[in-house]
């Protein structure tokens, strides 16, 4: 997988990671924890695309 394709990947999983919270945030039976992690998820891929750019 060459290095424009991957960080294409990462920003697609960004992005679906951010819909999805967005979605449930809305909701008003939402799990805290949940949001918090998924936004932990996006931070990480954040910093891997941050650091794949830069290189």
């Amino acid at each position: 997988m060459s290095l424009s394709s991957h960080l294409q990947e990462l920003k697609k999983k960004h992005q679906t990671l951010s819909d999805h919270v967005v979605v449930m945030q809305r909701s008003p039976a939402t799990d805290d924890l949940e949001i918090a992690n998924l936004k932990k998820q996006k931070l990480l891929l954040k910093e891997e695309i941050t650091k794949l750019s830069t290189h």
